[in-house]
């Protein structure tokens, strides 16, 4: 009980509590979690990795001792930042960068688009290298994938297949940028445009890019019509899990809140009653008159919001956000200077023309001719304590999700996947992110580099 006493006594009011509280959890970051040693060659490298401080850790005690748990003062606060970095009207958190790919495009599934509404069987270009849940939620919805080849060293759509991908149902395009490397946004943007096409920039792996059409410069995922991040561990900034998706559209944005918000037609934040001030006073399909408007529901929606947990550590890293870019760019640039002495054996990667990539990691392929085997060049970088990655799921349709579609009419190629077959065979990745010191990345390019020497002796 003494102590007890002893506690209240120094601990006058809540406010001083949180900060005294805050400060012991400071204390013990740079105890326990503070990374102080200095790299050893041999230690373990791995593709990507959490960058935070104290920081992060006090603003999500500050959230956990609010605990009010699901969105609130820091996903708005987040959501307000975000918006201003980005350069756009509205940004919305949900749970992942999967469930921001399910919104941004279960939202240009909406009566209210009209003519342009996505439905059953229309038709929507992307590729076949990349990671699944660009597509999925094209193939659930009942709509049909288009898939159109690559381009190897940029990794990203041939655009040269967009005419010929088209069809009189095709409604949308909805690619991502492959590992920070913008695909050519200026030939897509116009092919939208010309024939009244959606553009879904899948921005997951890409956050902090850079493109420019006509002398305006903005952030990848801001040029189509909707952009959305993903806010996982390994990505450029995170909140442990988390996402985010974007427009400029008031329309677009309340069809994205409805859709995350259970599919309801009230757009009142979470724990505001009557924000629109008509609460009971509205009819609404064969409702009866004055039915309380925050259980009426337009669309078939889902409950994929993030908790203000998550939230917290996000403002804190958006803080850092724009050193974590200029170091990884620092890092990439490092590597594949490092690297140029294999060219002759290997495929390096190539910006996209103009662009500023904000690199997620770095493509290596082995040349055809090389005589080199790209599962014997990744084990034996990984028996050297460096971890590897491939480019995601090589070429989607080959996985056994697609056993149940073949022979069906559940999508469409068009030409030959040739590059992307190339790439399912033949090229891996590793890490740029911005933990990485300059004697890692030394190392790693020497690792890489026996790895292609020995597999040519």
């Amino acid at each position: 009980m003494e102590k007890g006493k002893i506690v209240m006594a120094i601990w006058k009011n809540e406010a001083e509590a949180r900060e005294r509280i805050k400060a012991l959890v400071a204390e013990y970051y740079h105890d326990f979690k503070e990374n102080k040693n200095k790299f050893t060659p041999g230690d373990r490298i791995s593709y990507a990795s959490r960058v935070f401080d104290e920081k992060e850790m006090c603003a999500l005690t500050d959230a956990c001792l609010d605990f009010w748990l699901t969105t609130g003062r820091f996903a708005d606060e987040f959501e307000r930042e975000f918006a201003a970095w980005i350069g756009v009207r509205f940004a919305n958190l949900v749970n992942s960068g999967s469930s921001a790919n399910l919104i941004a495009f279960m939202a240009l599934t909406a009566p209210e688009l009209g003519e342009r509404q996505i439905l059953p069987g229309d038709e929507v270009i992307t590729v076949a290298c990349g990671f699944p849940t660009t597509v999925a939620p094209v193939i659930q919805y009942g709509a049909k994938p288009v898939f159109v080849d690559v381009t190897v060293p940029q990794y990203n759509i041939d655009v040269s297949k967009l005419e010929e991908a088209r069809s009189e149902r095709t409604k949308a395009v909805m690619i991502a940028h492959t590992l920070g490397n913008p695909f050519d946004l200026s030939a897509v943007k116009a092919f939208c445009d010309k024939y009244q096409l959606w553009l879904v920039e899948d921005n997951c792996d890409a956050l902090g890019s850079q493109y420019t059409i006509d002398g305006e410069t903005r952030f990848t995922g801001t040029w189509g019509d909707i952009g959305t991040s993903s806010f996982y561990p390994p990505h450029h900034m995170t909140m442990g899990e988390g996402g985010c998706v974007y427009t400029n559209s008031p329309l677009l944005n309340r069809l994205i809140k409805s859709y995350r918000d259970w599919g309801r037609d009230c757009v009142c934040p979470s724990g505001q009653d009557n924000f629109c001030g008509h609460r009971f006073d509205g009819q609404y399909g064969q409702l009866p008159a004055g039915y309380d408007h925050k259980y009426v529901y337009s669309h078939f929606g889902y409950n994929l919001k993030v908790t203000d947990m998550q939230a917290a550590i996000g403002c804190e890293q958006l803080k850092k956000f724009p050193q974590f870019i200029e170091r990884r760019r620092h890092n990439w640039d490092r590597l594949h200077k490092a690297l140029k002495s294999i060219s002759d054996r290997v495929i390096l990667p190539e910006a996209a023309e103009n662009s500023r990539p904000s690199w997620f990691g770095f493509l290596i392929s082995v040349r055809a001719d090389s005589g080199l085997d790209r599962n014997q060049v990744t084990k034996y970088i990984e028996a050297h304590n460096i971890q590897t990655r491939l480019l995601f799921s090589g070429n989607l349709i080959k996985h056994p999700c697609f056993d149940q579609m073949r022979g069906g009419e559940g999508y469409r190629i068009c030409g030959e996947l040739t590059n992307t077959d190339f790439i399912m065979n033949n090229t891996f990745w590793v890490g740029v992110y911005p933990g990485m010191t300059d004697e890692m990345i030394d190392h790693m390019a020497s690792v890489i580099k026996d790895a292609v020497n020995e597999g040519t002796l």
